[in-house]
């Protein structure tokens, strides 16, 4: 089968759990698509098998994309295989064709702007002579077993996308070629294209073009959208943040990959990628949210810079980020490419990575920097280390390069970093290694040393 694009949106979704008892599908949209895949399979004993292995929790997580949907699929003896359906793709025509459908439907474009599948949208647009829903000839399988029509893999995929479907509609106009962005961006651009002509009609002469032009096509201000009263819908609600970072897609390929190219490693980037995408957009939705947890007025972030104005952290270095994703690192050979990547001995990343957990690059920077604190931060800091303590329990310290401060008598450390945090060290061999996170008072911090030295957990 040809004409499978591979072009705009691609999601993943993690991988399901077990569907015990019941409708395997529970909305009208995964419903409607099973009864579309029975009624048109040709061997219903492989549907029945697909469909046994998709209730037992055998399907992965699953990529969708344009024309192809793929998992990896365990049989019960925990053999895995990595299976492909692809779809065909509606062309260029029929799109224009289902848009224009969708823009002609007061009902429709308003369900559609508004992030909801209207399922009347199949019918029409089985009328238009389009079907959403697959029909025979519109699934072709591949799956690593060889087999050569849909096996209990390829099927069972094809039941666990009736549970996407469940959550959410739009996957079926992905597989069909459009991302849920996309659409809704083309028909909204409709819908101000209609609003125009609308005006122009209503008042009997043309509405002046606007310097924002999409695509060639003359647009119009929100102002004179709104006085035409041609559905404009409401602003959507904020997004709500998923509570987890998506799964990443398993890279396993049935040939052998390029030299140098690593599918193990690949995955562990996009799976860290997604975590900093994901704290990224919480962070974003919590601005401006009173319950967000946003410092109060007049205390500084602890990612700011010393003396900052509150902006944003620089972005790591290359050296910094390999401990980053090190610190991170579930397989110890990433580890040690990372390692070597970044010019450090072993002891030197066991060292920094350690740091890393407990700060991040401020805490990274504490152990492989020294700075040296000018006459008015010295000032500051004999000021604290005095009125930390009480006179008769008062530690001596010594205060070597930089900005450290070594307990006469024990091996312990105080650092004092440029954002007038004080860190815990501890000597671990011939090496002073991090003793815990950082704290605005020194007597914490040098409590946090000595209790890891009770410990031993500066090993």
């Amino acid at each position: 089968m040809s004409g499978y694009g591979h072009e705009g949106d691609e999601r993943t979704f993690a991988a399901l759990p077990p569907a015990r008892g019941g409708s395997f599908a529970r909305t009208w949209w995964g419903l409607t698509w099973l009864k579309a895949l029975e009624d048109t399979a040709l061997d219903g004993r492989q549907l029945k098998a697909g469909r046994r292995h998709a209730r037992a929790g055998a399907v992965g997580a699953v990529s969708v994309r344009p024309g192809r949907i793929t998992a990896v699929v365990q049989d019960p003896d925990g053999t895995a295989y990595r299976s492909d359906v692809l779809v065909r793709e509606f062309s260029a025509e029929e799109w224009e064709r289902l848009l224009d459908l969708a823009v002609d439907s007061a009902g429709h474009i308003a369900a559609l702007l508004d992030r909801e599948m209207p399922p009347h949208l199949v019918e029409d647009a089985a009328a238009a002579g389009l079907d959403l829903l697959p029909g025979i000839g519109d699934l072709e399988p591949q799956c690593g077993c060889e087999a050569w029509d849909h096996c209990p893999h390829t099927s069972a995929l094809c039941y666990q996308v009736a549970r996407l479907l469940d959550e959410d509609p739009f996957v079926l106009l992905l597989m069909r070629g459009r991302g849920e962005r996309l659409l809704l961006d083309q028909l909204q651009e409709r819908s101000a294209s209609r609003a125009a002509r609308g005006a122009r009609g209503a008042e009997g002469a043309p509405v002046a073009e606007t310097a924002g032009q999409v695509g060639g096509m003359p647009g119009v201000t929100a102002e004179e959208a709104y006085a035409a009263g041609f559905l404009v819908p409401p602003l959507p609600a904020p997004p709500v943040a998923p509570p987890a970072p998506g799964q990443s897609p398993s890279l396993e390929a049935e040939t052998d990959p390029e030299p140098g190219v690593d599918p193990t490693a690949l995955e562990f980037l996009a799976s860290d990628a997604a975590g900093r995408a994901h704290r990224m957009l919480v962070e974003a939705l919590a601005v401006g949210d009173p319950a967000g947890g946003a410092p109060p007025s007049g205390v500084r972030d602890a990612r700011t810079p010393a003396g900052g104005s509150g902006v944003s952290p620089a972005p790591p270095t290359v050296a910094q980020d390999a401990v980053r994703l090190a610190a991170g690192s579930p397989v110890p050979w990433i580890t040690a490419r990372l390692t070597a990547g970044s010019g450090r001995t072993r002891a030197e990343m066991d060292l920094a990575t350690r740091a890393w957990r407990f700060g991040g690059a401020a805490a990274l920077a504490v152990l492989e920097e020294e700075w040296t604190p000018d006459a008015e931060a010295l000032a500051w800091a004999g000021a604290r280390l005095a009125e930390a303590w009480e006179d008769d329990e008062r530690p001596v310290l010594r205060r070597s390069a930089g900005a450290r401060w070594t307990v006469v008598g024990a091996e312990a450390q105080l650092r004092l970093g440029e954002d007038g945090r004080w860190w815990p060290y501890l000597k671990d061999g011939a090496r002073w290694s991090p003793a815990g996170p950082a704290d605005r008072d020194p007597a914490t911090a040098l409590a946090t040393a000595l209790s890891s030295a009770a410990t031993g957990a500066a090993g």
